[in-house]
C-alpha cells in the first residue's frame, strides 16, 4: 500500500471535519480507519506491541493497590462462602 500517507490524511482530514460538525459516529468510524492504516505501515507495525507492554505495566503497577495489599504481594482473594445462604 504506497498511497497509505494520503490515506492517512484523508481520514485525519475526515476526524477533524466530523468532530467539528459533532458527528460523534462517522468520527470514531475515520479514527478507527485511521488507526488501522497506521499499524499497516511498517512505522506503526510496532504499535500493538508497545500498547501490549504499557497495558502490561499498568496492569502490574494497579493491582497491588486495586487489592489494598501495600506490600506489593497480592494474589487472587479467597472468596468465603461461610455466610451465603443456598
Amino acid at each position: 500500500m504506497p498511497s497509505v500517507g494520503i490515506l492517512l490524511l484523508l481520514m485525519v482530514g475526515g476526524l477533524v471535519m466530523c468532530v467539528k460538525a459533532r458527528a460523534a459516529g462517522p468520527a470514531a468510524a475515520c479514527s478507527a480507519l485511521a488507526v488501522l492504516f497506521l499499524v499497516s505501515t511498517p512505522v506503526g507495525s510496532g504499535l500493538p506491541g508497545v500498547l501490549s507492554s504499557l497495558f502490561s505495566a499498568v496492569d502490574s503497577a494497579t493491582t497491588p493497590a486495586l487489592n489494598h495489599d501495600p506490600a506489593g504481594t497480592a494474589t487472587t482473594p479467597k472468596v468465603s462462602t461461610a455466610g451465603v445462604r443456598r
